[in-house]
C-alpha cells in the first residue's frame, strides 16, 4: 500500500510543477507595482506593450518587455510590475510602444510613449552619480538624471520637479505614472 501511494505522489508531482508554471492572472493596474494611464493617439489595431529601458551602472542596457503587465488599450489604465534587479544600481523608465513586429522588444523606430519620471534601482541606496542615456535609445546623450542620493530599492525621480525635498522618493509602489504621446 504504501509502495502504491509513493507512485500516485510520483506522478502528482509533475503535475502541480507544470500548474505551477502556468500563467499569472491578470490583476487590477493598482494592483501592481507602477500603475498610470495610458493617452495620445496611437495606430488604430497598434500591438501596444510595456518595456522596461534604461542602463545599469556600469552601462548594461536593459530593453524588456517580459514583464507582468495588464493589456494595454489607449485611454485606460495600466499596471505592470517591476523586475528583481541584480545587485547593480541603474537608471530605468517604463515606455508604452506599438510592437509592430511583434518581437516582444521595444525597438527605438517604434512608436512609443514615455513621461519625465525616471525609476532608479539602488541595491543599497546612497549617492547615484549623474547618468546619460545610452546610445540606441530615445534620448541618447542627454543627461538622465543628475547625480543624487537614493534609498534602497526602487525610486521615483521626476524631471519635471525640482531636485531634493522628496525628490527622488522611494518607490516601492508608484501610481500615476501616466503615458502619453
Amino acid at each position: 500500500m504504501k509502495g502504491l501511494a509513493i507512485k500516485r505522489l510520483a506522478l502528482l508531482l509533475p503535475v502541480l510543477a507544470l500548474a505551477a508554471c502556468g500563467k499569472q492572472t491578470v490583476r487590477a493596474p493598482g494592483d501592481y507595482d507602477l500603475s498610470g494611464t495610458l493617452g495620445g493617439g496611437w495606430a488604430e489595431g497598434a500591438n501596444l506593450r510595456l518595456a522596461l529601458v534604461g542602463t545599469g551602472l556600469p552601462n548594461v542596457v536593459t530593453n524588456t518587455a517580459n514583464l507582468a503587465q495588464t493589456r494595454l488599450t489607449p485611454g485606460a489604465a495600466f499596471g505592470v510590475d517591476l523586475p528583481d534587479l541584480p545587485d547593480v544600481a541603474g537608471v530605468y523608465q517604463v515606455v508604452a510602444f506599438d510592437d509592430a513586429d511583434n518581437d516582444g522588444t521595444f525597438d527605438p523606430s517604434e512608436t512609443f510613449a514615455r513621461n519625465r519620471q525616471w525609476l532608479m534601482f539602488s541595491p543599497r541606496g546612497g549617492d547615484l552619480p549623474a547618468v546619460r542615456v545610452p546610445e540606441g535609445l530615445p534620448g541618447a546623450g542627454e543627461e538622465a538624471v543628475p547625480a543624487m542620493t537614493v534609498a534602497q530599492g526602487w525610486n521615483l525621480y521626476d524631471r519635471a520637479r525640482p531636485l531634493g525635498d522628496g525628490n527622488p522618493r522611494p518607490g516601492s509602489k508608484v501610481t500615476g505614472y501616466d503615458l502619453s504621446r
